[in-house]
């Protein structure tokens, strides 16, 4: 493996690399607009690097994650990976990659990578495709800025201590605040004190709701 080498331009140039890219994603919206765990401003070149964020927000592995975060540089050749992800093992730099328009990814950026001491990772967009998860990870994101009353977050974790894993339309039962009832198990899921079973279909009123256990 040939060794990363440093870019041959000055560090103000290298920022300013850095920051037309973060300019350019910045001006673009990719729906939905609210995150949960992403700290910082969120940016997104593409709608499938948006997919991916949405998967990082209902992944039980990550801590949070960061928008195009820094440069990756060998000689005069540079790359701005879409995200940097913290997990409880370490941060690990990730790209997401469109089917079509793009090359591959140079074997130096995975190089570099390391070099700095994190781990490169892909997300294909063939892999998303027809996504049950991401699906409805994108409905509950719509209900990332929804704050559920006190009364209504203890009623529904006392029902699972007390019953286990139940129906999402038993859960429903339990809400007394009249405001959205789903928007309620939404935002408890978001906030990591239920999980709602996402792989399996479209959640619906069976879909199964337990406690959270990481």
């Amino acid at each position: 493996m040939s060794r990363p080498q440093r870019s041959d331009r000055p560090p103000h140039q290298i920022s300013k690399f850095l920051q037309s890219a973060q300019d350019e994603a910045g001006a673009l919206f990719f729906p939905p607009k609210t995150t949960v765990r992403c700290v910082g401003r969120p940016m997104f070149r593409t709608q499938l690097a948006r997919d991916v964020g949405c998967l990082l927000d209902l992944d039980p592995t990550v801590i949070s994650w960061t928008c195009l975060p820094l440069v990756l540089s060998r000689r005069n050749r540079h790359h701005v990976p879409d995200f940097s992800i913290t997990r409880p093992e370490g941060v690990s730099l990730l790209d997401a990659r469109p089917m079509l328009g793009k090359r591959p990814l140079p074997e130096w950026v995975v190089e570099a990578t390391q070099a700095m001491g994190y781990q490169h990772e892909t997300h294909q967009e063939a892999e998303l495709r027809g996504s049950i998860r991401l699906e409805n990870a994108r409905d509950l994101l719509q209900y990332a800025a929804y704050r559920p009353s006190l009364g209504d977050r203890v009623r529904i974790l006392a029902l699972l201590e007390e019953n286990g894993s139940m129906p999402l339309s038993s859960c429903l039962e339990a809400i007394r605040s009249g405001h959205d009832a789903i928007a309620v198990v939404a935002s408890l899921a978001l906030q990591r004190f239920i999980e709602i079973e996402l792989d399996d279909a479209r959640i619906g009123p069976g879909t199964i709701v337990s406690r959270f256990r990481g």
